[in-house]
This record gives structure tokens, C-alpha cells and sequence, in this order.
């Protein structure tokens, strides 16, 4: 790998770790404040907004300034989204800012594995990375369990005492300690990402104007979607966002209606599915090419008829095996999916502008199911339900996109 690639996924590591550490404290705070249990996805719709309606934006920017900078900088915003739950902004709010500095770190993340490592080692880079990426959600996750556990140890409660008490707010809150922790994490990924070198990628200027930034990005959606490859892989990654960003609050709620366990148990139960995914995409990394990317299609189909069997499972000893080949599958299907779209936006396109184009539709299906998901919650229709037409439906989808691709190669 080349000069500061494991610089780049350490820092990608401690960003993520805090970020899904954070996760679980503010659905915490969202508890502690009294707010309806139908808010807590919508923590995560908040974080996405920003990379679906900055989109147009944040690739151009990208590719504009220095990605390890932009990257630095961004965990500085994040470190300051966080003190704003302690300033009475609505927790949701803040999460949006938080969600603001992730969407731009994004394309100057993969956009600097796309410029620096060769092609015949993207799907090897994509591996480490997401391994990274499911790491820091396994250990993200368990933090946030772990400083909520806390919070009642006596250096926590002095912590919690000093920040309300010495800045004098009006808040009520045992978080804040915790909160504080995670700050610190946002810190540390700020400092490793000054040790990635540049790439000295360069790329022609474009203008910074609204309107033609809008009109450049509708066109490189255009280029993507028309693209037979790039359709392909576009189409696999924004489909199973979309379903696996249900899928972290629902084996939180699936948790605690089931087994009856509370919110710091069930985010190290999270944790066994994020295992899955590790195995599978090392097992992926080693042992899938580039050029055979689209032989992992199937698999997407057997992860989403493995949903409706965890909806209706009761029990742990049912349940893990379960998520532990739910992880696999996705982790299998994702990283040579995730090489073959930056691979092809790259030849195509830039590298800021592609994944740009990549978290636009990604997160645009998070937002869409996110929203559905929540709905179906206010609506008190039983998860069993909701989790089985989501798995049926992811399904049915893959099972199109296999079927056509097969026909399209034989044509």
C-alpha cells in the first residue's frame, strides 16, 4: 500500500469510532431529555441530509483543496458539533453538523484511496478500509455502550459536574462526561490525518457557481447511471445503505421488545452483525479481482431473505449465527461493489466528483428509509413486520439487478 494509506484508515478508524459512539449516547440523551422513542432514527436521517443536499458541492470541493486537510478540518467541526448539545440546541440539530463534517470528509476519504493506490489493489484497499470502517463501528458502537455504563463512575460524575456546573448551564444531563470523550477522539483523528502525505492528484478547474456546480453534478449523475457498470455497482451500493441503515435501529429495537435488554446491551449486540462484515470483507479483499466484481450479486439476495428470519427469531442463540452471516453476505457484496464504482467513477469522472455522486444516492436511499422506517414506528406497526418487507423487498431488488445484468452480458 502506498506512503500514509494506514494513516489514512487510522484516522478514518478514530473518526468512525466516534461517530457511532456518538450515535448511541445522543439516542441516550434523546431518552434522557424525554423525547418519544420515533426520534431516534431520526438522529441518523439528520447526519445524512448534508450528503444528499451538499452533494454538488462536496466533490468539486474535494477535489479542489488538500483531502488530508479537508479531512482535519472536518473532525474540528465535529469536535464543535458535539459541545452544541450542550448549548440547547435540539440534539437532532447538532447531529445534523456532525452529518455536515462526515459528508465532506467522504469524497476526500475514497477519493484519496482512488488517486493513490493502483487499480489492480482497489478492491485489496477497499477491504482494509472497510474493515476499518466496521471496526470502528463494532468498537463505536460498544464505546458508546461503555461510556453510557459509565456514567455514573465518580470521575465521570465529576466530569458531568464541572461542565454544567462550571459553564453554568441550564441543562440537565449524566452525558456529559461521555460527551466529552468523544471530543477528544474527534482530536486525535484531526492530528493523524495532518500525517497523510498529498497525492498531488490535479484536476481542471470548474467554476464554484450554484448553478453550474447543480449542473455538473446532474450531469455526472447522468454519466454514472448511464454507464453500464456504474449503473450496476451504483445500484447494489444505494440499495443496501438504504436497508442497512434500518437495519442498526432495528436490532437495537429488536433487542429490547425480544430479549428485553437495555440500550447499552443491545449496542454490543449490534457489534455481531459488524463481525460478519469484518470476516466477509477480508475474505473479499483476498480473494475477489476487480473483473469479477459482479459474480458477488447473489449474495445480496440471500442477505436480504436473512432479515425476516432475525425478525421472527427469539432468541440469541437463533439470532447470532444469523447476524454473523448477514454481516458476511454484506461484507462479501460491498467491497468489490465499492472498488468496481470508484474504479469506473474515476475513469469516468474524478475521484471527488464520483464519490460525490456515490454518497448522494447512498444516503439519499438512507434518507428515504430512514424516513419510511420511522413512519412505520409512529404508526406502531410491529417490527417483525417492518424488518420482513424490508428484507423481502431488498430481495426482490437484487434479484432485478442479477437478472438484468446476466441478460445484459449475454446480449
Amino acid at each position: 500500500m502506498p506512503k500514509g494509506f494506514f494513516f489514512l484508515i487510522s484516522a478514518q478508524f478514530a473518526s468512525g469510532l466516534a461517530d457511532n459512539a456518538l450515535l448511541i449516547l445522543g439516542i441516550a440523551f434523546l431518552h434522557e431529555q424525554g423525547f418519544p422513542g420515533w426520534w431516534a432514527p431520526l438522529l441518523k436521517f439528520s447526519f445524512t441530509l448534508s450528503y444528499v443536499f451538499l452533494a454538488p458541492v462536496l466533490g468539486p470541493l474535494a477535489d479542489a483543496v488538500s483531502k488530508s486537510r479537508l479531512m482535519a478540518t472536518m473532525n474540528g467541526l465535529k469536535f464543535l458539533a458535539v459541545s452544541c448539545f450542550f448549548s440547547g440546541l435540539h440534539p437532532v440539530l447538532a447531529f445534523a453538523l456532525v452529518g455536515l463534517a462526515a459528508s465532506a470528509y467522504a469524497p476526500a476519504k475514497y477519493g484519496l484511496v482512488t488517486e493513490t493506490v493502483p487499480h489492480h489493489q482497489l478492491v485489496r484497499a477497499n477491504g482494509w478500509l472497510e474493515v476499518t470502517v466496521v471496526l470502528a463501528v463494532i468498537l463505536g458502537t460498544a464505546c458508546g455502550g461503555i461510556l453510557l455504563s459509565l456514567k455514573g463512575v465518580a470521575v465521570m460524575l465529576w466530569l458531568n459536574s464541572f461542565i454544567v456546573n462550571g459553564l453554568g448551564l441550564s441543562l440537565k444531563t449524566q452525558l456529559a462526561g461521555p460527551m466529552l470523550t468523544i471530543m477528544g477522539i474527534y482530536l486525535v483523528a484531526a492530528l493523524l490525518n495532518w500525517g497523510i502525505p498529498p497525492s498531488n492528484a490535479h484536476y481542471a478547474q470548474r467554476s464554484l457557481m450554484p448553478m453550474a456546480l447543480l449542473k455538473d453534478f446532474a450531469q455526472s449523475n447522468r454519466i454514472l447511471w448511464k454507464d453500464p457498470i456504474g449503473c450496476l455497482s451504483l445500484s447494489v451500493t444505494t440499495l443496501f445503505w438504504g436497508v442497512g441503515a434500518v437495519i442498526q435501529f432495528a436490532v437495537l429495537l429488536w433487542a429490547q421488545q425480544t430479549l428485553n435488554m437495555p440500550l447499552e446491551q443491545g449496542a454490543y449486540l449490534q457489534a455481531i452483525v459488524a463481525f460478519g462484515v469484518i470476516a466477509g470483507a477480508a475474505a473479499a479483499g483476498y480473494w475477489i479481482r476487480l473483473e469479477l466484481a459482479e459474480k458477488v450479486l447473489p449474495l445480496g439476495i440471500l442477505l436480504g431473505l436473512l432479515l425476516p428470519a432475525i425478525a421472527f427469531s427469539n432468541s440469541l442463540s437463533i439470532a447470532i449465527p444469523l447476524m454473523l452471516c448477514i454481516g458476511f453476505a454484506g461484507g462479501v457484496l460491498m467491497v468489490p461493489m465499492n472498488a468496481l464504482l470508484q474504479h469506473r467513477g474515476y475513469q469516468l469522472l474524478t475521484a471527488g466528483r464520483s464519490i460525490a455522486v456515490q454518497g448522494f444516492n447512498e444516503n439519499a436511499s438512507v434518507l428515504v428509509m430512514l424516513g419510511i422506517y420511522s413512519l412505520m414506528l409512529a404508526m406502531q406497526l410491529p417490527l417483525n413486520s417492518v424488518m420482513s418487507v424490508l428484507g423481502i423487498a431488498m430481495s426482490l431488488g437484487m434479484a432485478c439487478l442479477t437478472w438484468v445484468h446476466r441478460k445484459r452480458v449475454k446480449a
